[in-house]
Order: structure tokens, then C-alpha cells, then sequence
């Protein structure tokens, strides 16, 4: 019998909603709630790396989205004119009828998200979020933002950067921090060469290009902005080709195709760790909430993915909460940890123009870490 029969997540992003589907699939009740009255998701891609596409596939949901994604097997690192430098080649850790990589757009990855969840049971409320919550022994008495109350045998905050949760069970201790760089990301048609992921780098700068279908593929690149300096929304494509103005190459030949500031995707990277348990009683952060870290390592997502299904493994596997939840961070602490500090390392590197920055060991140590099983 389990210890948590019933759960409630907040925050719908792919933290929560696959914390949903793993809960549901072990038959624990799940209730999951939204602040976002309408569940939309922006329009640029996702990278899932061979350990996602391993746990996506425990899931249940690789099948779901093959179609709507475009498969790859390697990693190609090039110069910024597009000299390659290494490739790396994939493992197809899902097994050998799946891919090794995985890119999909976030749209499509949202849509198989949010209705297998619901396919499978779970109570969904959009515009709803935790307004407090007290805890005994034996479950959350919680109160919700619209008044209503619930009871719960676990709370998990999977509310990303920014949790609400969070504050509530640390109060400031945790806060985002700006790491000094930022990324952006446009959509172009699929060049017929970007079949895999291509990472182009040098002294002025990263950048990349992933193929996210038979006809789209998306482009990113890391920029340094000190201070954080607000980005007029409609200076957003002519700040983009400023920034990509040291490639030659492809990535030369796309920066002329950025027209349109509203198709540019800027985000600020920021940055915590929780760097004690993740849980106190019956409450439990994972994913961004947890472990928000920058994309240099493309693992963001999958550290959530990850923490899902070990999540749904240790909350039926025997104990009581507190021996589940010690399981659980101790099949997550070091790992998330990792994949944090690795990434802020090479963001780090970026600001700094490090020449001697060994960024494709990196990425060959990364995939052999996150390979390993959980």
C-alpha cells in the first residue's frame, strides 16, 4: 500500500505535468494546479538528450511525439565559420528503436504533456495557485489562491524559477540570481545540414542550431549583457544580429534572415540550487523550483523529467514518506548539482573568453555522467 495516495503539483510546465503522468501511471489520485489561465507555452524548441529520451520512453510518451518531433543521433561542435571541431555520437539509451536525440518544439512537447495528463486522471485548474498551506503528520491542509481548500498526502512544487512554493518553505534563503548572460532563439526553415545539433563556438561567442522537423529548425545563441539591461521588445531581431555578427558560415547566413522582433525569444539567465533537501514534511520542490540552472548543457528540462520519475519509483516503492523522499534526493541531489554547476561553468567561460575552456570535455563528460542510470 502507498504511503501518499493522493498529490497535488503546482505549476503545469514540464516539471509538473510529467510528475502528473508518472504519479497517475503508479495509480497515485494527482491534482494539479496552473497560474496561468491560459496553458500556453513559447513558440521556440526543446533539446531532449539521450537520458531524457530514456525516461520519456519510461513514461510512455516517446511514441506520442515521435511524429510531431524530429529525431538525431549526434553532437557536431564547430568553429564559429562552421569548421567542425569534434563529433559526437549519440546512444540510444531508450533502446535501439529509438533515437538517441530528440528535438521537438515546445508547442508539440506541451500538447502530449498536458493531454496525457488529463487522459490519464489528473485533475487540472488553470488560474489557480497556493495561496498557504499547514502540515501534520499525515497530510497538507492546503488553501488555495480562488478560497477553496484541499487535503494531501504530499505537496510537490514544480512552480520553476520563481516557485511560490518555494518561498513558503524557505522563505528568502533562495533566490534567482542573474548569471550575466542571456539567450536568444529564432525559428527558421530546416537547413538541409542541420541534422543533428550543431554547436558553433569561438571567442565572440556560442551558438547553435537545432532541427526540430523535416521543415524547422531553430537557432540560439548566448550573449553577455551586464546588468540585465531591459530589451525593448521591438529592438529584439536587430539586437539578435548584432549579437551573431562575429559567425560567418550558416549561422553568417541566417543572421540577414532575422526580420522579425516578435518572433525573437529573449530570456535573462538566472540561476538557484537548493543546496539542502529539497523537501520539509509533506512538501517537496523539484525541477526549476529546486535546481534552475542556464542551457549550456541542454539538461534544464531533463533534471525535471528526471526528477518525475524517480518521484513516482520512490513514492511506491516501500517506507515511510520521509525514508521515500531521503531516496529520492539521494537519487537526485549530486546529479541536479552537477548538471548546475557545469552549466554556470560554461556560461562562465563565455563572459570570460577563456581560450583554455575545454567546452567539448565538457560535453563528452556530460553525456557520459547523465548516461549513467538514475
Amino acid at each position: 500500500m502507498n504511503t501518499v495516495n493522493n498529490v497535488l503539483i503546482v505549476g503545469g510546465g514540464i516539471g509538473g505535468l510529467c510528475a502528473a503522468i508518472a504519479l497517475r501511471r503508479k495509480g497515485i489520485a494527482v491534482d494539479l494546479v496552473e497560474l496561468k489561465t491560459e496553458w500556453t507555452v513559447y513558440g521556440v524548441g526543446i533539446i531532449q538528450q539521450s537520458n531524457v529520451v530514456r525516461e520519456m520512453h519510461r513514461l510512455g510518451l516517446l511514441d506520442a511525439y515521435l511524429d510531431a518531433a524530429y529525431a538525431f543521433e549526434d553532437v557536431a561542435i564547430y568553429t564559429t565559420e562552421g569548421q567542425q571541431l569534434a563529433r559526437i555520437p549519440g546512444q540510444r539509451l531508450a533502446g535501439p528503436d529509438y533515437p538517441a536525440n530528440v528535438g521537438i518544439s515546445r508547442r508539440a512537447l506541451h500538447k502530449v504533456l498536458s493531454e496525457t495528463a488529463i487522459e490519464l486522471g489528473t485533475q487540472v485548474r488553470l488560474g489557480t495557485s497556493v495561496e498557504r498551506f499547514e502540515q501534520d503528520d499525515s497530510a497538507v491542509d492546503v488553501l488555495f489562491s480562488d478560497g477553496s481548500h484541499g487535503r494531501y498526502g504530499l505537496l510537490v512544487g514544480a512552480d520553476g524559477l520563481f516557485s511560490k512554493v518555494r518561498g513558503l518553505l524557505f522563505g528568502d534563503r533562495y533566490q534567482p540570481r542573474f548569471t550575466g548572460q542571456s539567450v536568444w532563439r529564432y525559428n527558421f526553415p530546416r537547413a538541409a545540414g542541420i541534422d543533428h545539433l550543431a554547436n558553433y563556438q569561438g571567442p565572440s561567442g556560442n551558438a547553435g542550431l537545432v532541427p526540430l522537423a523535416d521543415d524547422l529548425m531553430y537557432l540560439f545563441t548566448t550573449s553577455h549583457e551586464p546588468g540585465n539591461p531591459w530589451m525593448e521588445p521591438a529592438t529584439l531581431a536587430d539586437g539578435l544580429r548584432q549579437r551573431l555578427a562575429g559567425f560567418g558560415g550558416l549561422i553568417g547566413e541566417l543572421r540577414a534572415q532575422i526580420v522579425d522582433s516578435a518572433d525573437v525569444v529573449y530570456k535573462p539567465l538566472e540561476a538557484v540550487f537548493v543546496d539542502e533537501p529539497w523537501y520539509r514534511g509533506r512538501v517537496l520542490l523539484i525541477g526549476d523550483a529546486a535546481h534552475a540552472t542556464t542551457p549550456h548543457l541542454g539538461q534544464g528540462a531533463g533534471m525535471a523529467i528526471e526528477d518525475a520519475v524517480v518521484l513516482a519509483e520512490e513514492l511506491t516503492a516501500g517506507g515511510h514518506l520521509e525514508a521515500q523522499l531521503q531516496r529520492f534526493m539521494a537519487r537526485r541531489f549530486e546529479r541536479c548539482k552537477y548538471i548546475s554547476e557545469m552549466s554556470l561553468l560554461a556560461g562562465e567561460k563565455e563572459v570570460q573568453r577563456d581560450p583554455s575552456f575545454d567546452r567539448i570535455g565538457l560535453v563528452k563528460q556530460m553525456l557520459e555522467v547523465t548516461a549513467r542510470p538514475i
